[in-house]
């Protein structure tokens, strides 16, 4: 038997690598009206901090575990916290904060900040996605992993951004600057953009808190039983106990001291377009084990059993089967009880809402073993019904009255006992064709007066550089439209067809490259270092003289550099330069991701060709469900898991990511006095814009220090460095 373990686990390394590969390419093949995988999940809450869930007009208490996705609004009132946490991304936001997600799907985090502090730490950032913060004055595009802070103030006229590590680019007023690694700029001004640039200080209080959540979850020990992009692992850690198992490797057993506990009993159903019903949980670290994996029983108590570690998550609003419930047509109001059961290992999740088959599979595989993607296509074309689910059973079955679920109430408060009759009906895979109310939209926080921001906030427009979609549908008409679907959630192409013409909120579109679309450039203008120095009113330029001298856009350590030179020869430099190539501040090393990591494109990986996998068909199982292949951490050096890893990878990140072509700054007719601050200072210039004289010969010069080949440019030896000391040395020393 262990022989033969040992040969699965070797072809597994091998498979895993190329089904990965094939399912990271077969993602893109998926139907672009699937829902996105990938949400935030409001991970921390402090003081008063109030949410106005997209489609309604009112606002409630943000209550933790709340996923959150394109069209959500956040406020943070005075001396409140508040922390969302991606997966690949977390965003934690300061007191008196104004924060919405003008889009959120697996490609894109499209953030709005109107008023107030943010801090986001990128700790991924795929090839294919985008991370932008909108403000009144600049839209800021992250570029790198790292550590970001923006600042808006009251009356959105100001926007600080610090950098402490990683290199963004800030568009608006007609520019576009780069930012890198510990660098603080200061835009004042909305239709006039001047920007100031200083050093960054001492971190602050919030600086702290935000650095303290992050190291948590890097010296998390779920890290290595769970898959990197789910959030929520680091809440496990002081929740419960991790066990191996034979059948399914190690699970999670969650310290449970409530009698008649089960999963998916103690919290609120709430309704969230475009999933539909959606589970959120009462406890501290009910996320991950309800969003992600399955649950089973082992000697006696329920345990989570995470899905595979080496392929990224998709997201399921609720994986449960269903029991009870009205038939033969769209219930409102109270009716006949409603229930469901926590999804075993190997059982095949179907969704409630539209999907296409590649979506199907991919939620499955990514959070349980399947027998094959002929056993799920089956399912859920087919409408395979004689399934044994193992935890359709007394205990683990929890039913409401349907009123109950429907205003999205606390399902403990109203559990009912489950009866034979309940039991006895056709287990599905849909939720219920029932209709939800404006409760169940709001969440657990409805009903109650909370604080919510200004109406300047509300309305404030930002500047965007990617066109958000348009505003989301009314509830009021989703409703209208969800009861002529019976009961169901609406198709993303019915949601479309719904939605407003105007945006999701106001926002000034323009170009990468700083220029606003129908507007005259305006030039930022320079300033000396101190950020209360800025100056709105600085002289500018035409916009037909800054064309005509239109190149790339410089980086700020250049025009820093520039600011020291003379006068006079910086303009004679500029008349007879060529347009100089881009050049961005040198950053460090971006940090490195955990090692055991799949490349990029490896993101997902088709049953067929996984560890364990099994022919069987689970249809007709009794008793406990079969073994999942074994979840286990990584093994020590040398053994057969480690073949599925790739090796570690130099810190670089330039060949990932595509910074967005700009125009330069316009040339000005005299610069600025010199600022105070001064970059350090580098053996030669970083750019020269004329043609080098001849070199002069010093044959003593070069007897002591000969110069490398004029063909071959010099060449420096990479830094080592160990798996994950990037990353470690800069989350644990960054302050």
């Amino acid at each position: 038997m262990k022989s033969r373990w040992l040969n699965v686990t070797h072809r597994g390394a091998f498979l895993a690598f190329l089904g990965l590969s094939l399912l990271g390419l077969g993602s893109t093949w998926a139907d672009e009206a699937d829902p996105p995988g990938r949400v935030a999940r409001l991970s921390d809450l402090q003081g008063s901090v109030s949410l106005q869930p997209a489609g309604v007009e009112d606002w409630a208490a943000a209550t933790l575990n709340r996923p959150l996705t394109t069209g959500d609004r956040l406020w943070a009132d005075q001396d409140a916290r508040a922390e969302l946490d991606m997966g690949d991304a977390a965003l934690r936001l300061g007191a008196t904060t104004g924060f919405s997600f003008l889009n959120l799907d697996d490609h894109t985090a499209q953030m709005q900040l109107t008023a107030g502090t943010l801090l986001v730490h990128v700790r991924n950032i795929q090839p294919n996605q985008t991370y932008e913060i909108d403000t009144p004055n600049v839209a800021l595009s992250l570029q790198q992993p790292g550590d970001y802070r923006v600042e808006v103030n009251e009356t959105g006229d100001t926007t600080v951004v610090k950098v402490s590590a990683g290199q963004a680019q800030a568009t608006g007023g007609g520019q576009s600057l780069a930012i890198g690694t510990q660098q603080m700029v200061t835009f004042a001004g909305t239709a006039t953009v001047s920007y100031a640039s200083a050093t960054l200080g001492a971190p602050d209080e919030l600086d702290s808190w935000s650095a303290g959540r992050e190291r948590q979850r890097q010296e998390s020990a779920s890290r290595q039983y769970v898959a990197e992009d789910v959030p929520g692992t680091a809440d496990l850690d002081t929740n419960g106990r991790w066990e191996a198992t034979p059948d399914y490797g190690y699970v999670w057993a969650p310290n449970v001291v409530v009698a008649g506990w089960a999963p998916y009993r103690f919290g609120q159903w709430a309704w969230i377009a475009p999933w539909g019903w959606t589970w959120v949980d009462d406890a501290p670290w009910g996320y991950a084990p309800f969003h992600y994996g399955r649950w089973v029983t082992w000697n006696s108590a329920w345990c989570w059993v995470p899905g595979p570690r080496y392929v990224r998550p998709v997201y399921g609003p609720a994986l449960v089967g269903w029991v009870g419930g009205p038939r033969g047509g769209v219930a409102v109001g109270i009716g006949v009880s409603v229930g469901w059961f926590p999804l075993a290992p190997r059982e095949v999740y179907v969704p409630g809402y539209h999907v296409s088959e590649t979506y199907v599979r991919n939620v499955n595989i990514t959070n349980t073993t399947i027998v094959n993607n002929t056993y799920i296509t089956n399912v859920y074309k087919n409408n395979v019904t004689n399934i044994h689910y193992v935890n359709a059973t007394p205990g683990a079955v929890t039913a409401v009255p349907q009123n109950v679920f429907t205003s999205g109430q606390h399902v403990a408060r109203h559990a009912m006992p489950v009866s034979r009759e309940l039991l006895s009906t056709a287990v599905t895979s849909a939720p219920p064709p029932v209709v939800p109310s404006r409760q169940a939209v709001l969440g657990a926080g409805a009903g109650r007066a909370v604080p919510h921001p200004p109406p300047a906030v509300l309305s404030r427009p930002v500047v965007a550089t990617t066109k958000p979609p348009r505003a989301p549908v009314p509830f009021e008409r989703q409703v209208e439209a969800i009861k002529a679907n019976g009961g169901r959630p609406l198709p993303r192409t019915e949601l479309a067809r719904l939605q407003p013409a105007t945006p999701v909120a106001p926002v000034r579109l323009i170009s990468a490259g700083g220029a606003d679309r129908g507007r005259a450039q305006i030039p930022a203008t320079p300033s000396r270092a101190s950020a209360a120095a800025v100056r709105p009113g600085a002289s500018q330029e035409s916009g037909s003289a800054a064309r005509s001298r239109a190149a790339p856009a410089a980086s700020f350590a250049d025009r820093e550099h520039a600011l020291q030179t003379s006068p006079v020869a910086a303009a004679a430099r500029a008349d007879r330069a060529p347009p100089a190539r881009v050049e961005t501040p040198q950053a460090p090393p971006a940090p490195q991701g955990r090692t055991d990591r799949p490349p990029s494109a490896q993101q997902h990986l088709p049953p067929t060709q996984q560890q364990g996998f099994y022919h069987d068909d689970p249809t007709h199982a009794q008793g406990r469900p079969p073994s999942a292949p074994v979840n286990r951490p990584p093994a020590a050096a040398g053994s057969a898991e480690q073949y599925s890893r790739p090796p570690p990878q130099p810190p670089s990140r330039e060949q990932r990511y595509r910074p967005p072509a700009a125009p330069p700054p316009p040339v000005r007719e005299a610069p600025a006095p010199p600022p105070a601050y001064r970059p350090q200072e580098r053996p030669a210039p970083v750019r020269e814009v004329s043609p080098p004289p001849p070199p002069v010969s010093h044959p003593q010069e070069r007897a002591a220090r000969p110069p490398p080949p004029p063909s071959q440019p010099s060449k420096s030896e990479p830094r080592e460095s160990a798996p994950h000391g990037d990353r470690t040395s800069r989350e644990r020393g960054e302050r």
